[in-house]
């Protein structure tokens, strides 16, 4: 049940993030719809006993190639995808609790927390670009192997 729930809230979340970028509603259901895949990936991932920055990882990556596809399909930037459906990824309860330690003057929490959010941050960074530039490089080869 509890699945369902944080799903839900992906679903939300990368809706509402595509109204911010003032998405049209057709493509934002496609946006919303990569919410879902990249949170279930993630919980996928997780129940599967991988380490969590791994998990960030090929979620992301995941939800970059699935971006990628859409992207071509609906003619529309790539970004635009990623980033609304990246959306349920972000580390934001990290970010808090580190926020919040740094306020109560909590420095061990702060730091662990802060740590937490940085790797799985740059987890998820190293997991898009890598699958945009293997997309690319795809694309390159394709565009010049029709060209000869």
């Amino acid at each position: 049940m509890q699945e369902i729930i944080q799903l839900t809230a992906a679903v939300v979340g990368s809706i509402g993030f595509g109204i911010v970028f003032h998405m049209r509603p057709k493509k934002l259901k496609w946006a919303a719809l990569g919410g879902f895949l990249s949170w279930a990936s993630y919980l996928v991932l997780v129940h599967a006993g991988l380490n969590e920055y791994l998990c960030g990882f090929i979620a992301a990556a995941l939800t970059t190639a699935y971006a990628e596809i859409m992207a071509r399909s609906t003619k529309t930037p790539a970004i635009i995808y990623v980033v609304v459906s990246t959306v349920p990824l972000i580390p934001g309860a990290a970010l808090y609790r580190s926020m919040n330690a740094l306020l109560r003057q909590d420095m061990t929490v702060a730091r662990a927390q802060g740590l937490y959010a940085l790797i799985f941050a740059t987890s998820m960074a190293a997991g898009i670009v890598l699958t945009t530039l293997f997309e690319r490089m795809a694309v390159q080869r394709s565009a010049a192997e029709n060209k000869s």
